[in-house]
């Protein structure tokens, strides 16, 4: 039976990209999809095949917080800001619920306030978690905060705050939501178990998908150099930390005049110039097609975004891992502990080149991305994703 699915995703490349081979899949088997998110995703979106509908993003000003090292205020901070974000998204995100009803929406782990939104219309939710998933025994949100108690009367102003928003919208709102702590029946993870944190402590209601890249490595292409020199691609992601040019500049110091064909995306934030006179065995841009890159990398210079790193051991390629804030330190130390890669806590050009160069060298980090790589690739993907929505679609 057809079904009409609403997916309400932060737009984000991280976040957007893991779901868009779920709704290819759940398209071709005669599913209706709305995708609910930011305007600069509709050429994606509607190439998944769904219809794509724009919302405001609910992303919160400012970007994410580079640590919660300032403990309590940068929390408030946080939610505030992702308050904000809430009540400019909740009311067209409800209207939509209201005007076209969907049998479940499914909303990203940090587009809390899409959930919100679902309970107010009386709309099943499925999460999507594209990052390590959260349940009652292990909180990604807790690994960051440390310390943090999130009942310091410190934060009473703004748990006030969410309390009033939650009488407005007539649905249940914590401030624990926020940071995607509230499982749902189903729970849709895009990475394999085997990568999870505390993985034995998750139930069935979690379904460990793996990634799949669907349509982005058919229609992205790159050839890599005649010379058949190695590619090292070198990235700090698409996200608003991607502005660093000292960490290029010091790329450059390394590893112009190597061995290395060196691929290197510097994003929108940084200018060429400020990189000085690049190297030959240097490309540069601000973006590069990541899955057909790594597909012929041997090395990946990376900030360890959770997208990144299932494509690099997907592609079973080594990883040097740079992380620019706490989500991305939690999966560049899980890359290091399960043998993956190395992290670069001494960002020099004497330390990046001899990282790079050992780790790509390390028989016993091939022989651990040789292990994981079928499983990552195993996984199930979109097609697991599909076959888990409508088991569960069945039982509502």
């Amino acid at each position: 039976m057809p079904h009409h699915l609403a997916f309400a995703i932060m737009p984000a490349h991280g976040h957007v990209n893991p779901t868009l081979p779920l709704v290819e899949e759940l398209t071709r088997r005669g599913h209706r999809v709305s995708y609910l998110t930011g305007e600069a995703w509709q050429g994606p979106v509607e190439a998944a095949g769904a219809e794509f509908v724009p919302v405001p993003d609910g992303l919160p000003a400012g970007g994410p917080p580079p640590s919660f090292d300032d403990g309590v205020n940068t929390v408030r901070t946080m939610l505030e800001r992702f308050l904000d974000a809430a009540k400019e998204s909740v009311p067209e995100t409800l209207r939509v619920l209201r005007e076209d009803p969907p049998d479940a929406l499914f909303y990203d782990m940090l587009t809390w306030s899409a959930r919100a939104a679902a309970d107010r219309a009386g709309v099943p939710a499925v999460q999507l978690c594209p990052s390590f998933a959260s349940n009652e025994q292990f909180s990604l949100l807790g690994r960051f905060l440390g310390d943090v108690d999130m009942q310091d009367p410190r934060l009473d102003e703004v748990r006030g705050q969410y309390a009033e928003f939650a009488r407005w919208l007539g649905a249940p709102v914590e401030i624990t939501h926020v940071f995607g702590a509230l499982p749902q029946a189903l729970n849709l993870v895009f990475l394999p178990k085997e990568f999870q944190l505390h993985n034995e402590t998750f139930d069935d209601r979690f379904v460990f998908l793996g990634p799949s890249l669907g349509v982005r490595q058919e229609f992205e292409q790159w050839q890599p150099p005649a010379s058949g020199d190695p590619v090292l691609f070198v990235s700090l992601g698409t996200g608003p930390l991607n502005q660093n040019p000292e960490f290029f500049r010091t790329a450059v110091r390394a590893l112009g005049g190597s061995g290395w064909h060196v691929v290197m995306a510097v994003g929108d934030k940084v200018d060429r110039a400020d990189l000085g006179e690049i190297p030959d065995n240097f490309e540069v841009r601000q973006y590069f097609p990541q899955p057909t890159v790594l597909r012929h990398a041997t090395a990946f210079l990376s900030h360890a975004g959770m997208n990144s790193t299932m494509e690099s051991l997907y592609h079973e390629v080594p990883m040097i891992t740079v992380p620019q804030m706490p989500e991305q330190e939690a999966n560049a130390d899980r890359v290091e502990e399960l043998g993956l890669g190395r992290r670069l806590r001494e960002l020099t050009a004497e330390r990046l080149r001899a990282l790079v160069d050992e780790v790509s060298a390390d028989e016993s980090v091939r022989a651990r991305l040789a292990e994981i790589g079928p499983v990552v690739r195993g996984g199930g993907g979109a097609e697991l994703g599909a076959d888990a929505v409508e088991k569960h679609l069945a039982g509502l």
